[in-house]
Order: structure tokens, then sequence, then C-alpha cells
């Protein structure tokens, strides 16, 4: 069974820097594709950044310059460095992988994490 873990987050002030990873775990499994998603009450999912299985990446305008998303491949870990973070980033962060195990994809979405960023 593959599962989706995710660590990281939490309260953090203006200006300051956060690392989010999520993790996949189980047998025979590789991660392919890989976004990171946000949301806030009322508010649609907003995907602010995506990595594919070689490495091409993808920013949201809201987070370009500031996030870096990488991946560790043989750990199955893929990572999102928040940096210079502002208010408006509050949210709960998502990872949705696209994972393969014995042949098969199917995506997968991780726990969600909070993100509080404030004085």
């Amino acid at each position: 069974q593959v599962q989706l873990v995710q660590s990281g987050g939490g309260l953090v002030q203006p200006g300051g820097s956060l690392r989010l990873s999520c993790a996949a775990s189980g047998s025979r499994i590789s991660i392919t594709a890989t976004d990171w998603y946000r949301q806030t009450p009322g508010q649609e999912r907003e995907l602010i950044a995506g990595i594919t299985s070689t490495g091409i990446t993808i920013y949201a305008d809201s987070v370009k310059g500031r996030f870096i998303i990488s991946r560790d491949n043989a750990k199955n870990t893929v990572y999102l460095q928040m940096n210079s973070l502002k208010p408006e980033d509050t949210a709960v962060y998502l990872c949705n992988a696209e994972v393969t195990q014995w042949g098969r994809s199917n995506g997968y979405w991780g726990q969600g994490t909070q993100v509080t960023v404030s004085s």
C-alpha cells in the first residue's frame, strides 16, 4: 500500500523560511511527477509548484523566486523550500504525487500540513 506522508510546516514570522517534505512509502515504488498545492478556507485549491520525473519544475507566479521544489529519488521524497514567507502564504499545503508501484501508476495525496506566517 502506498502512502504519502508530509512533514514540516508550522508557524513562522514574515520573511522566514520553512521546508515541507512529501515522502512516499511502500514496496517497489517510485515517484514520477509531484505537485504542491495550497488551500485557504473559502478558496479553491491553488497549484503552486510541480516537478516532473526528469526534474523539470514549474511555479505559480505567487511563489516564483521564493519557493523551490526539489526531489530525492533515492528517498522517494519531494521537498518544497519556502523562503521570504509572507502572511498571504498562510494555508494548508498538500502534495499530490503520481506513484508507480509494480508497474502501475496512481495519484496520491498527502495528509496536508498547516503553514502559518504571522508575527
